[in-house]
């Protein structure tokens, strides 16, 4: 299953592996490339030389094309910024602000732009600076969210652009690959899933929690400090979000309470950590190679709308 996206990247398949912080390494982001997708490492709020060792550790573990995750609120980004168009990567994805200050020196050495977006509007002014793509994320995705879904989102987007658009958010099986490309959509990026690959060092605390969720596990917390995030229903984020509700404490010390959390989730903490998944999670029941999601996700994709079109055609 091939789309112009696969052309302007050179890659087999027309998925990018999502950019999640403290999860996407050199080794998933590897492990995706080899299996014909676009792997992502996650710049998250590292420092630049962090970067610089996992994409030079990337260039030994493929030969494909790989990306870098920039979240350009973190206080590194101008230091990774200048890393990525040094190390020239294949492509970067942007999350967490603006990029179009840095999209030129990024295109003038090559290296793609494609942003995360959330609206018709950021989407319109990201591809009036340069980017060749745009990810249109609905809010059903796990980590920092906006408001609409992916259903509602990305048409939109695609009238509003003539740059391809790859879909994010609620997309967990071949069914939701076909369903983005009926939409308009000429790729789908994926994080949730990638979560349980056997590439994926978090600690098996989380891939187990993934593995159990069910179609409610899910909350969005964060809403009343402006970047609400989704996650897995555990003490912490229901604690936290009954926090937001509560006047007597300040946003200083709400955003304290949050701070490190994804991390420990990384590390298995149960009780502290923040388990960030999408909504999609109740449709995951293995843990699998990166490659056998992949060929699974476009194999039940075709088939979906080869039935599709023979369903039309039944009906003429």
């Amino acid at each position: 299953m091939k789309s112009i996206f696969c052309d302007i990247l050179n890659i087999k398949y027309p998925i990018i592996q999502g950019g999640m912080a403290w999860i996407a390494d050199a080794h998933l982001a590897a492990a995706v490339s080899n299996a014909g997708g676009l792997g992502i490492i996650a710049a998250g709020s590292a420092p630049a030389s962090w970067v610089r060792e996992q994409v030079q550790l990337a260039k030994t573990l493929t030969a494909k094309p790989f990306g870098v995750n920039i979240m350009l609120m973190s206080p590194h980004s101008a230091e990774i910024a200048k890393v990525i168009a040094e190390e020239r990567v294949a492509v970067v994805t942007t999350g967490a602000g603006d990029p179009s200050p840095y999209i030129k020196d990024w295109t003038d050495a090559d290296v793609k732009v494609i942003p995360v977006i959330a609206s018709v509007a950021f989407a319109k002014r990201v591809a009036r600076f340069g980017a060749c793509a745009v990810i249109a994320e609905g809010g059903e995705a796990g980590g920092h969210i906006g408001d609409i879904t992916t259903m509602a989102l990305v048409p939109q987007i695609v009238d509003a652009v003539d740059i391809p658009v790859i879909a994010a958010g609620g997309i967990g099986d071949g069914r939701g690959v076909a369903a983005a490309f009926m939409l308009g959509a000429v790729g789908v990026q994926l994080g949730t899933r990638f979560l349980v690959a056997k590439e994926c060092a978090i600690h098996q605390n989380y891939k187990d929690k993934i593995l159990k969720a069910m179609d409610i596990s899910t909350i969005a917390t964060g809403k009343r400090l402006g970047h609400p995030v989704r996650s897995l229903k555990t003490p912490f984020s229901r604690n936290l979000f009954a926090k937001e509700y509560d006047s007597s404490i300040t946003n200083e010390e709400l955003e304290a309470l949050g701070a490190g959390a994804l991390k420990r989730a990384v590390d298995g903490d149960e009780e502290n950590g923040c388990f960030m998944a999408g909504q999609i999670a109740g449709l995951i029941k293995q843990e699998q190679t990166s490659a056998e999601i992949i060929e699974e996700l476009f194999t039940q994709a075709v088939t979906t709308i080869a039935a599709v079109a023979n369903l039309q055609q039944d009906s003429l």
